[in-house]
């Protein structure tokens, strides 16, 4: 019970972002993954078509 206490004392201390903060580091972060998405699937395709020249 102490417990419980305890993590609505702590919720109480916690910020809240507002809703243009929260939609902004959404995009951000939606932003990031679709930039690594691209530069990982780029840099897989580069890879394995060295490795099908080599092979070849």
């Amino acid at each position: 019970m102490n417990f419980m206490k305890n993590v609505f004392a702590e919720m109480k201390n916690v910020s809240w972002p507002s809703r243009k903060q929260l939609r902004r580091d959404t995009l951000v972060v939606i932003q990031t993954t679709i930039i690594f998405a691209v530069m990982f699937f780029v840099m897989d395709t580069l890879i394995q078509t060295v490795f099908d020249l080599i092979l070849k």
